[in-house]
């Protein structure tokens, strides 16, 4: 297996639509546990193929206590919707960003296994949140984009200062001096 590289905001890939996935092969198979290993290394619980710059409809994630139940939806559609709560999210593209989205509180999804075979599930709590969140990405949104202009603007210049911290400490370990 292969840990990719994670897309963080405010990068336009993100804003790409995903297609569908017209058949479950080998090759796809292959990305969904390559997308499972990077979100595990990540320590996320749910990652969507546009986060990795691939823009099929694929999303995986583990919200099980021990983190060892991942599960892979395949073109996902959410057939049903029940309440309404404000949760806090983070998300992988967004590292170390948090905030209230307001989300269904029971869903219920179809889509097709790792095996492409099509399945129905009921979730609620944590595990709808990011059902619907991982499918937000499919649809070039980010969590961010249910807050106001203004904790956008803010949002993107902490990222940005944070990249430039990362990259002068990268430089300076490897000799480099940082502009």
């Amino acid at each position: 297996m292969t840990k990719l590289a994670i897309i963080e905001y405010p990068d336009p890939r993100l804003r790409t639509k995903a297609e569908p996935v017209s058949h479950v092969d080998g090759a796809m198979q292959q990305l969904a546990d390559d997308m499972i290993e990077t979100m595990y290394a990540a320590k996320g619980i749910g990652l969507a193929a546009t986060q990795v710059d691939v823009h099929r409809r694929l999303i995986v994630m583990d919200v099980s206590p021990g983190h060892d139940h991942p599960q892979v939806f395949i073109n996902p559609q959410i057939l049903d919707r029940e309440g309404q709560d404000s949760v806090q999210e983070g998300c992988l593209s967004l590292p170390g960003i948090y905030d209230k989205v307001r989300r269904s509180t029971k869903i219920r999804v179809r889509a097709l296994g790792r095996d492409g075979q099509p399945f129905e599930l009921e979730a609620e709590g944590l595990a709808a949140v990011c059902i619907q969140h991982e499918m937000d990405h499919l649809e070039g949104k980010v969590f961010v984009d249910y807050l106001s202009e203004l904790k956008r603007l803010l949002i993107r210049r902490r990222l940005a200062k944070e990249r430039r911290l990362r990259t002068g400490l990268r430089e300076a370990r490897a000799g480099v001096p940082a502009l």
